[in-house]
C-alpha cells in the first residue's frame, strides 16, 4: 500500500496521471510494477491519488508563502528608501503587533525616535505627523513578517498532526520556518546599526546578510514547492543546464551587489549610463585600502561592480533562454525561459532608468521587486531543466 505521507520528489513517480491509468489497474498491471495481483491494486490507487493531492496541497502552500515574502522583500525596500526603517525603536516580537493606541503611546515612541542620530541629523523638526507618516510603513513590514510566520507555522503543525506529510519534508518545512525566526532577528540586528552615533541609516554590511537571508528562504520555499510538483517528463536534449544554473548564481550575487549600492547610497552618484561621468571604469576605483573594502564600501566601485555584474548576468539569461528555447523546451521549462528572457531586459531597462533618475523611490521599490520576479523564472527554468532520476 502506498504511502499516506507526501514522500521524497522521486517517490510515487508521475502520480499526476493517476486517473488516467484507472483503466491500467482495472485490467490488473500498474505502470510501476511488472507483476500485480488483482487483489493487490484495490486498494493503490485511491492511496496514490490522496498522496498526490497532499503534494499539491503542499505546494500550493509554500508558493503562496513565496507571494508573502515577495511583498515582504517589496515592503523591506520601500522602508528602507523612505528611511522609515529606524522609526521604531523597540524589539517586541509579539506586544509589538499592536500600533500605538493613545496619544500618550504616540508621544512616547516619537520621544524614543528623537534621541537618534537620524532624527537630530535629518528629520529634526517634522514633528510628530511626520514621525506617525515612518512609523506606519515599518510597522507594517512588521506586521506583514509576523503574519507570515504564522500563514507558515499553522499549516505545518496541521499537516504534521495529520501525517499528511512525510518527515523528511516536515523536517525541511521546519527548518525553513527556523530560517524565518532568524531572519526576523537578524532584521533588528540590522535595525540597531542605524542607532549608533552619527548614522542615519542601517549598515550596509547587515542590509546585505538581511537581503542574502531573505532570498535563501524565499529560493529554498519556491525550490522545495517546485520539486512536489515537478514533472516526471525530463528535458530534450541540448538544453543549457550549465548555463541556467550559472544565471542563478549571477542574478543571486547581482542582488547582492544590489544590496551593497542601496546600503552606501551609491545609485545617488554617476546618474549616466553606459559609462560613469564619461569614463568607463570611474576614477577612483580602487583608493581603499586593503583592495577588498573598495568591493564593499568604496561608491564608485560598488556602483561599478553592480553595472559589471547586471550585463554580464543578461547576457548570460538571455543566452541560456535562447538556447532553451531552441532545444524544443516544453511545458513549464519553456515558459520559464520566455519568462526569464522578458524579466531580464525588463529588468536592466529599469534599472538603468533607476540611476539616470537618481534613484525614485517608486522606480527603486519596483527594481527589487522585478529582481525576484528575474530570480524566480531562473530559478524555476533550472529546476525544470533536471533530469528525473532512473
Amino acid at each position: 500500500m502506498a504511502p499516506r505521507g507526501v514522500g521524497s520528489p522521486h517517490q510515487l513517480t508521475s502520480l499526476r496521471s493517476a486517473p488516467a491509468q484507472a483503466g491500467r489497474w482495472s485490467a490488473g498491471r500498474h505502470p510501476y510494477m511488472t507483476d500485480v495481483m488483482p487483489f493487490d491494486v484495490c486498494e493503490f490507487p485511491p492511496a496514490a491519488i490522496a498522496a498526490d493531492r497532499n503534494r499539491r496541497a503542499v505546494a500550493i502552500w509554500l508558493f503562496a508563502m513565496c507571494g508573502m515574502l515577495l511583498v515582504m522583500i517589496v515592503l523591506g525596500g520601500a522602508t528602507r528608501l523612505t528611511g522609515s526603517g529606524l522609526s521604531i525603536m523597540e524589539w517586541a516580537p509579539i506586544m509589538g503587533a499592536l500600533p500605538p493606541l493613545s496619544e500618550t503611546e504616540w508621544h512616547r515612541l516619537f520621544a524614543l525616535y528623537q534621541q537618534i542620530p537620524q532624527y537630530q541629523l535629518q528629520h529634526e523638526g517634522f514633528g510628530l505627523e511626520g514621525f506617525r507618516r515612518i512609523f506606519w510603513l515599518e510597522w507594517t513590514h512588521r506586521l506583514w513578517g509576523r503574519l507570515t510566520g504564522i500563514v507558515f507555522l499553522v499549516p505545518l503543525v496541521w499537516l504534521w498532526a495529520r501525517k499528511a506529510i512525510d518527515r523528511r519534508l516536515g523536517t525541511r518545512l521546519a527548518l525553513l520556518f527556523a530560517l524565518g525566526g532568524f531572519q526576523g532577528a537578524v532584521g533588528w540586528f540590522m535595525v540597531a546599526s542605524g542607532f549608533f552615533p552619527d548614522s542615519i541609516s542601517v549598515s550596509a554590511y547587515r542590509l546585505v546578510i538581511h537581503l542574502s537571508l531573505a532570498l535563501l528562504l524565499y529560493g529554498s520555499m519556491l525550490w522545495t514547492g517546485l520539486t512536489l510538483t515537478a514533472s516526471s517528463d525530463g528535458p530534450p536534449p541540448g538544453v543549457p543546464r550549465y548555463l541556467l544554473g550559472c544565471s542563478v548564481l549571477l542574478i543571486a550575487l547581482t542582488i547582492v551587489a544590489g544590496g551593497f549600492v542601496a546600503g552606501n547610497h551609491a545609485g545617488l552618484i554617476y546618474n549616466t549610463f553606459p559609462l560613469m561621468d564619461g569614463a568607463l571604469i570611474p576614477p577612483g576605483y580602487a583608493d581603499l585600502r586593503p583592495f577588498l573594502r573598495n568591493l564593499t564600501e568604496n561608491l564608485a566601485a560598488v556602483q561599478f561592480d553592480h553595472r559589471l555584474l547586471a550585463t554580464l548576468t543578461a547576457l548570460t539569461a538571455l543566452i541560456a533562454s535562447v538556447a532553451g528555447l531552441r532545444s524544443g523546451a516544453a511545458g513549464r521549462l519553456r515558459w520559464a525561459l520566455r519568462g526569464l528572457a522578458i524579466a531580464v531586459l525588463a529588468q536592466y531597462a529599469l534599472g538603468v532608468a533607476t540611476l539616470v533618475e537618481a534613484v525614485p523611490v517608486g522606480a527603486a521599490v519596483l527594481h527589487q521587486a522585478l529582481a525576484v520576479v528575474v530570480f524566480s523564472a531562473a530559478l524555476i527554468a533550472f529546476h525544470a531543466s533536471r533530469r528525473p532520476a532512473a
